[in-house]
């Protein structure tokens, strides 16, 4: 079984049980047919990055690592803060000069913050070009990021 697959039942198990040792892991696995040994499962839990929980009852479980959520709005305010040179906007394209390098780290950022405004992005080394889904979207793009930057 590949390790990307054994991986992701053991996510599932641990979503639906609640599992105190790496020995439940291997048990909940070969009830699905699966056999693996107890040290493939410790280097899953090592990889994975599992954690162990306190329980109400003073043991411990297992459990997947909280994702560290990042303000992806925040990141990008300080992204395009440090590396803005200047924009334009024409039709339904807009586009940002920045710093070089900071052109894909920018555009992933856009895309990340899922604007309804934005049908797609595109970043180069210092260029980023945002495609609008209208002309009056363009220009809410830029004052947006403008904003962002408090040069709007």
């Amino acid at each position: 079984m590949r390790k990307q697959v054994r991986q992701k039942l053991i996510k599932e198990i641990l979503q639906e049980n609640v599992i105190y040792k790496q020995e439940d892991i291997v048990e909940k696995l070969n009830a699905r047919g699966i056999n693996v040994t107890q040290a493939t499962i410790s280097r899953d839990v090592k990889e994975m990055q599992l954690v162990k929980l306190p329980t109400q009852t003073g043991s411990y479980r297992y459990s997947m690592p909280t994702l560290k959520e990042i303000n992806v709005e925040k990141k990008l305010s300080d992204t395009l803060s440090e590396s803005y040179v200047s924009s334009a906007q024409n039709r339904e394209l807009c586009v940002f000069k920045v710093l070089p390098g900071s052109g894909p780290a920018v555009a992933n950022l856009i895309e990340q913050a899922k604007y309804p405004e934005v049908f797609a992005t595109l970043g180069d080394d210092a260029t980023v070009m945002i495609f609008a889904y209208s002309e009056e979207n363009a220009i809410k793009m830029e004052n947006k990021l403008l904003n962002l930057i408090n040069i709007g």
